[in-house]
């Protein structure tokens, strides 16, 4: 994580900027806690990186410009943030504690990357000795100590039923078997006939299990595939080659080839088919927390009214207590067509929409923590940390594994919202322009940049009540047609989809280009001003981007009728 020499001055060049708001005071400084970094490498990053950000200050005055909005709030923030880093890290006794603290919380991460691997190779229920070699290789790679694995891999037998090899009873032999009949010995005779199972295409089935895709697939699950490739004996090489092949395969296709031994169980429909049609069903199967998304055969679409939708799909509460409200089939124009709109938000165009359930919130602090635990003792104390306030500083990614956790823990399917759908909600049938409607100039109706915030385009005459984010929920007035609140201001909410321009075309559930740089947010925050509230909006940044203006919200995908 070195600083580039010189800094770019385009803060598009480079993303180590983005960090001055991290929980991690190593990160805010361009640092990493694995390289112990001496005094005076931790002084020289924090001036070179207060000289940067004074730089930029004269565009606090240019608040249309591009790169000030980039930029937002870290012009008065960074400042204070990297100074605070640098105070702590020089001193020892705190340095000591941070150091332990992220210490244990690279073991929990190392834990839970090593149970998702154990929880795959278990998945067959049997766990033989190189495949425990192997976690055990991953394990030592990730830093854990061998009490850590041994206890993770007893509790996985247990909790899945699996056994080791070695405890299973010897194979009976052939001279005790019972006469089989016909199809027991023709069945035994064609698996005799296929011979040895081919190694590459045994590793291709279990990649295509994984459900990974190019952006989801860290580089050390990309080393636990390929040694157990090499468990299959392949070639590492010849591995790599697979693993590419398989990537690009999907990215080509858009959905994962299906495994043939694993049936569908949950289908997903789409709408806009007449009564009658048959229509393809994409499905996923979920095995050990491992998403497989496939092409089913053809079925009967059936349709239902919206009146028969609601009935059908009530509002309910999930585990964590998030209220997810329905959000029907509809058709509706997404986009702008104001004369003054900016350009990304033109072409409207036509899209067609498959019912779904959206959060009537944002994620709090309180039910992000059921997933992450760990941050809530890294809390800064500031109002935006509070419990009932929306969580912020997670990424477009930190978003996306939380819905893969909660998915699993529920057994239903949850994402970040596509970018179509969080407009729809957002804007209703009647395409308001705000989620209340057309009122404006109010601090009942939103949590934006007021009379509390020092901004050079907060709004003096406005007073909304919180200079930070505020509890989710505190503007019912503010609600969306279908009763989401907070959807516009308090905070910005990451969406599935990579940017790219609006082209005017119709559309059917649209999720955006399979690749990009930047990743879509929608409906400001409390740093925006009331203008940048509307339903159209658009904002977009690195995935991997996090600042304390950014959380998200969630869908949930509705079952097949």
């Amino acid at each position: 994580m070195a600083l580039p020499s010189p800094l770019p001055d385009d803060p598009r060049k480079w993303d180590g900027w983005s960090r001055y708001d991290s929980e991690d005071r190593y990160q805010r400084l361009c640092l990493t806690f694995e390289e112990n970094p001496s005094d005076a490498l931790i002084e020289e990053n924090c001036r070179q990186l207060l000289v940067w950000w004074q730089k930029k200050l004269p565009l606090k005055n240019q608040p249309s410009n591009p790169i000030a909005q980039l930029l937002r709030g870290g012009m008065d923030l960074a400042p204070q943030r990297l100074a605070e880093a640098r105070a702590e890290l020089l001193n020892t006794e705190t340095r000591v504690k941070l150091d332990a603290d992220l210490a244990e919380r690279q073991r929990t991460a190392a834990l839970m990357e090593f149970q998702r691997f154990l929880d795959f190779t278990l998945a067959k229920g049997v766990l033989n000795s190189d495949e425990e070699q192997h976690l055990q290789k991953l394990g030592r790679a990730k830093g854990l100590t061998v009490e850590d694995m041994n206890a993770a891999i007893a509790a996985g037998l247990e909790r899945t039923g699996a056994k080791r090899q070695a405890d299973l009873p010897p194979p009976v032999p052939a001279a005790e078997l019972p006469a089989s009949t016909e199809t027991n010995g023709a069945a035994r005779r064609t698996r005799r006939e296929r011979g040895p199972v081919d190694p590459a295409a045994e590793f291709l089935r279990m990649l295509r299990l994984s459900g990974l895709d190019e952006d989801a697939m860290t580089d050390d699950q990309r080393d636990a595939f390929i040694n157990m490739a090499e468990n299959l004996g392949l070639d590492a090489g010849d591995a790599e080659d697979l693993v590419d092949d398989y990537l690009d395969e999907v990215s080509q296709q858009g959905v994962l080839p299906p495994p043939a031994s694993l049936p569908p169980i949950i289908g997903v429909p789409r709408s806009g088919i007449t009564p009658g049609a048959t229509r393809t069903i994409t499905t996923r199967v979920m095995r050990n927390a491992m998403t497989v998304v496939r092409q089913s055969s053809t079925s009967p679409a059936v349709e239902l009214t919206p009146a028969e939708e609601r009935a059908r799909f009530p509002t309910f509460q999930n585990t964590l207590g998030m209220t997810l409200l329905l959000v029907p089939s509809t058709t509706f124009l997404m986009g702008s067509a104001a004369p003054d709109a900016p350009a990304n938000e033109r072409p409207q165009s036509k899209v067609t929409l498959t019912r779904y359930f959206i959060s009537r919130h944002p994620v709090t602090n309180d039910q992000y923590e059921q997933f992450d635990p760990m941050r809530k003792t890294r809390r800064l104390g500031r109002p935006s940390t509070v419990g009932n306030h929306p969580v912020t500083s997670v990424s477009s990614l930190d978003a996306m594994k939380f819905c893969r956790w909660l998915s699993q823990r529920e057994g239903r399917r949850y994402r970040l919202p596509a970018e179509a759908e969080w407009e729809y909600a957002a804007k209703g049938a009647d395409g308001r322009s705000f989620p209340w409607g057309e009122t404006t100039g109010k601090g009942t109706l939103a949590n934006f940049a007021d009379r509390n915030t020092r901004f050079a385009w907060s709004d003096p005459m406005i007073d909304d009540g919180w200079a930070e984010t505020s509890p989710v929920g505190n503007y019912p007035l503010g609600a969306s047609p279908f009763g989401a609140e907070d959807m516009a201001g308090n905070v910005w909410e990451w969406c599935l989809d990579y940017f790219e321009p609006y082209r005017g075309q119709e559309r059917v559930n649209p999720r955006g280009p399979a690749h990009g740089a930047q990743r879509v947010y929608r409906g400001g925050s409390w740093k925006s001003r009331f203008a940048s509230l509307k339903t159209t909006t658009r904002g977009f940044n690195q995935p991997a981007y996090a600042s304390n203006d950014v959380g998200f919200r969630i869908v949930c995908e509705c079952e097949a009728v």
